[in-house]
């Protein structure tokens, strides 16, 4: 039973017209009915205001679409406005021969997503941010199976907490692979389309998931937007969590406060080592 909006007409209809400006960035309604892997009959429905999309379907819809479940219900001319200082989302034109760079990666995940199945979950990710040196970062990361491979949300607010200022929030979306032993997350900033950033973990091999390790490399937040390197810390939360609790513990945090565990704060030190020539992650 397909009930999202049972009793709100009003949302509804902000949502069909919401639908109809998002696909309009697309070359086709029928492209965006293949990559979502949704039949055009049904699409027309959500189109139409006919059918209610379910949570899940509209989950997946939002995830296609770059934005979240409360933005696509928005009123119409709020909407417009978000739309209006993304990047448009284009379609990447096919290889020429069927295996481009996006076929190599789906062959890869599909080889290493079983690998993967005891780290999702919820994480604390921890990093001296890269656009407020000095402060440490704690943000939200959700690793999850998906039909196409291990997926993963993360949150950033670039705010101190317990300000009342809301600050900057970056959402990034990314994927997982596990080769070779050692476990690489891609993501780009959903919200701008500005940046990607690569981090490479070492896995544990204890039965339970505790503490991930190793480096992160992006783009600073700041004007300058430097490329920056950094230890990340991935504290293991559970496979269900209080999320809008755990979000409201995110943010910019002093090395002092007390919130973080010493051996997190050790292990995001990013000063070198015995004289290493490389900069180096901190297994645990």
């Amino acid at each position: 039973m397909e009930s999202a909006f049972d009793g709100d007409d009003t949302r509804l209809d902000d949502l069909c017209r919401n639908l109809r400006l998002a696909c309009s960035y697309h070359p086709s309604i029928a492209q965006v009915c293949r990559k979502l892997g949704i039949n055009r009959p049904q699409f027309n429905k959500y189109l139409s205001g006919a059918t209610r999309p379910s949570a899940h379907t509209l989950q997946r819809i939002c995830d296609f679409f770059g934005v979240e479940p409360h933005e696509i219900v928005l009123p119409h001319t709020r909407f417009t406005q978000i739309l209006s200082v993304r990047p448009a989302t284009r379609a990447p034109a096919p290889a020429a021969d069927g295996k481009g760079y996006i076929a190599h990666l789906e062959r890869l995940q599909q080889q290493t997503r079983s690998s993967l199945d005891k780290y999702l979950g919820f994480y604390f990710e921890y990093y001296y941010s890269m656009a407020f040196p000095g402060s440490v970062l704690r943000s939200l990361f959700y690793l999850q199976q998906r039909d196409d491979g291990v997926r993963y949300r993360r949150i950033e607010r670039l705010s101190h907490l317990g300000q009342r200022t809301s600050g900057f929030r970056c959402r990034y979306l990314g994927m997982a692979l596990h080769l070779n032993e050692r476990i690489f997350l891609l993501d780009y900033e959903s919200l701008t389309g500005n940046e990607l950033t690569q981090t490479i973990l070492y896995p544990t091999y204890k039965s339970r998931v505790n503490n991930l390790t190793g480096l992160k490399i992006g783009v600073s937040a700041s004007d300058r937007r430097e490329p920056a390197c950094a230890r990340v810390v991935m504290q293991y939360l559970g496979h269900s969590i209080d999320v809008r609790g755990a979000l409201r513990q995110c943010g910019l945090l002093s090395p002092e406060d007390t919130s973080i565990d010493p051996d997190v704060l050790r292990r995001i030190d990013n000063r070198q080592h015995g004289g290493d020539y490389h900069f180096l992650g901190l297994p645990f």
